[in-house]
């Protein structure tokens, strides 16, 4: 994901090449499928203890580089984590057992606190997952330790559930797994009696931003209990409309090599002898996926687009169509981002209020560079000034 744009376009932009020239001439988990699964979506099944950071040990921890929040931020709980485990539903509608984790401020006994549910960013290796790395520099304890109990899923294919495919960037498991994650916590909290005062706010970054999205409209939709509690999304730089995302980043492709403009155009791919498209999938999946990571993903967005069944793209995995939110949504971006477009948030934003949403903005990144990278710690600093000034009880 950090590699340069201009590289991974030539990349592959050269092996396409290639290819078109020889058309011419002719968790913790340990890979094994997860035990089966006895209840239905959103039940709790285990809850475990993990480890306790105090106050001073967070705020040490955002000093360290790898620190993705930083500045202006001041850590003033010790904090507790648990691992959970919970039922939920794959791409293919089959149950699966996943995993997230819950982080608690250490407060008064019976003080309430208002929830986070944070969504992590593309990774690739199992043990970056929340439930798997539970760290003080990681996002769910530093925000935790100003006041909120923080709810992260790990997604299908982490955690619990490695070995089934990831549903990347596919809406529908992709909000079924924060939302019977959050259903699994509430079930938590009351058993072990940690206090909530009903507000629930959403955020996330990157892929973070999209599962913010979908289960955003997921609560939306469902119209219950948590959509009374929620209080505003914070989504940075997402690829909420992927039919968006994937032309822009095409269109680039285009731009530094107009010869193989018509070699690249989905319309054409479509029609192309399946040896071709099946190059394309695979040049196009190692821009995306790195060869040494050991999640399986499942791009099924990806093949519908060589395909250029771009419908079922907007029903499936684009997250920003067909509804309206009825609390702020705070859309963060850099101008600059070579790796989910600056137009996919300019959509989403276009999308809602078309819908007839009044409280949807798009703040830009104003880091130097505003790449996808370099806005993260500006992300953050925006979340929590948005989500602090709603928030009680912190």
């Amino acid at each position: 994901m950090s590699i340069p744009f201009r590289r991974r376009a030539l990349s592959l932009a050269s092996l396409l090449l290639t290819l078109v020239l020889t058309a011419c001439g002719g968790g913790d988990g340990d890979g094994d499928a997860p035990p089966p699964v006895p209840r239905g979506p959103g039940a709790l099944l285990s809850g475990h203890y993990v480890n306790t950071f105090t106050a001073a040990d967070i705020a040490q921890a955002m000093k360290d580089p790898e620190s993705r929040i930083e500045g202006g931020v001041t850590p003033r709980y010790a904090v507790s984590s648990y691992r959970l485990t919970y039922t939920t539903t794959g791409q293919d509608g089959a149950a699966v057992t996943a995993s997230g984790l819950v982080s608690v401020p250490k407060k008064a006994e019976g003080a309430a606190s208002p929830v986070i549910s944070y969504q992590h960013a593309t990774t690739f290796h199992d043990n970056q997952a929340p439930a798997n790395k539970v760290e003080a520099v990681e996002p769910p304890l530093v925000l935790a330790s100003l006041g909120y109990i923080v709810v992260s899923p790990d997604y299908v294919g982490f955690g619990a559930s490695k070995g089934v495919e990831h549903p990347y960037l596919t809406s529908a498991p992709t909000a079924r797994s924060v939302l019977d994650m959050l259903a699994a916590a509430e079930t938590w909290r009351r058993q072990n009696g940690v206090a909530d005062n009903r507000q629930l706010f959403l955020a996330g970054y990157s892929e973070g931003g999209y599962a913010t999205m979908a289960a955003h409209r997921a609560i939306e939709r469902q119209n219950g209990a948590l959509k009374a509690q929620l209080q505003a999304a914070v989504p940075g730089a997402g690829p909420y409309d992927v039919l968006k995302t994937l032309d822009e980043q095409l269109g680039r492709v285009r731009a530094l090599l107009p010869p193989l403009g018509y070699v690249l155009d989905p319309e054409r791919l479509a029609s192309a002898p399946e040896n071709v498209r099946n190059e394309v999938r695979r040049l196009l999946l190692r821009q995306m996926v790195p060869e040494n990571g050991d999640v399986r993903y499942q791009p099924l967005f990806l093949d519908r687009y060589i395909a250029n069944q771009r419908e079922p793209i907007a029903a499936d995995h684009s997250v920003h169509l067909g509804w309206a939110p009825s609390v702020p949504v705070y859309l963060f971006h850099g101008r600059g981002d070579l790796t989910v477009p600056y137009q996919a948030s300019e959509s989403a934003r276009d999308a809602m209020r078309a819908a007839g949403a009044n409280g949807v903005t798009l703040t830009d990144c104003t880091t130097p560079k505003f790449g996808h990278l370099d806005c993260v710690p500006e992300y953050f600093r925006f979340a929590i000034d948005r989500m602090g000034r709603l928030a009680r009880d912190l």
